[in-house]
């Protein structure tokens, strides 16, 4: 069985941005995937566990995962999903819940060479103010940007130019992973469908409109109140047992199936 007709059979696909364009491509090759998770918490939650499970699935059907830790884009905050702007960290900080999160993806994927962990610090810290403005900025488009539903929603309210232009950041780390790890597809929660997108073009305007990459998105799970479960829209359930017990992430699957029904 392809691996998309698989997640399709599973109800795991929101978004493709060429379905027949990805069918065919794994069909026939196995190839880099990519998830990322900015490094806001020393623990991921319940709310990341799908995209990485995704990526599990991707790994056992021969496929090769890649792992990005957002030290970079982690540092400045990601828009998608928030009312309002997020709290800084300090580098420290960020640094410390790198190494949380670097382990945890171990014990999620093994440590036997099939996976990558890379850190987007190492890329994005490199690239100076005139650089980022010279090499990206030229290659988006303000309205395009104003148009995503990750700036939209936060137009009433107000977003600051570094939340602003964390799409480009995320739109670069597909162009360094595609042409340094050889990954064409980003999968991610339905919330970064527009982060995705934008990475899709910019490889486009960069390596040519007929590049073969690919962007897949997955239905969020949401608490009864239809808000999504995170660090800061409360309620997180951690992967961390010292932070959730195993009693208390059983209750809450438990609690999910009687919701369901």
């Amino acid at each position: 069985m392809n691996i998309i007709d698989e997640l399709q059979w599973r109800g795991a696909v929101n978004q493709e941005t060429d379905h027949d364009g990805l069918y065919d491509l794994v069909s026939n090759k196995k190839i880099g995937i990519y998830v990322g998770v900015d490094p806001t918490g020393d623990s991921m939650h319940i709310g990341h566990l799908i995209p990485f499970m995704i990526l599990k699935r991707f790994q056992l059907a021969g496929h090769k995962p890649v792992a990005v830790i957002g030290g970079g884009t982690g540092s400045i905050g990601d828009p998608s999903g928030k009312k309002s702007e997020r709290v800084l960290q300090t580098m420290d900080q960020v640094h410390h819940n790198e190494q949380a999160l670097t382990a945890q993806m171990q014990n999620l994927f093994g440590d036997d060479g099939q996976f990558e962990i890379v850190n987007n610090y190492d890329w994005l810290s490199k690239i100076s103010l005139l650089d980022f403005l010279r090499d990206y900025g030229k290659l988006f488009n303000v309205n395009t940007m104003l148009n995503k539903e990750i700036v939209a929603s936060r137009l009433e309210v107000g977003i600051s130019f570094t939340e602003f232009t964390y799409q480009i950041l995320q739109s670069v780390d597909f162009l360094h992973l595609y042409q340094n790890n050889d990954v064409q597809l980003q999968l991610g929660g339905a919330d970064q469908w527009g982060n995705i997108t934008s990475g899709i073009d910019l490889i486009h305007k960069v390596e040519g409109s007929d590049t073969k990459v690919y962007g897949l998105t997955i239905p969020l799970m949401l608490k009864a109140d239809g808000t999504k479960f995170g660090k800061t829209a409360g309620g997180a359930v951690w992967l961390d047992p010292e932070k959730t017990t195993p009693y208390e992430f059983y209750q809450f699957g438990l609690i999910k199936m009687i919701e369901m029904l």
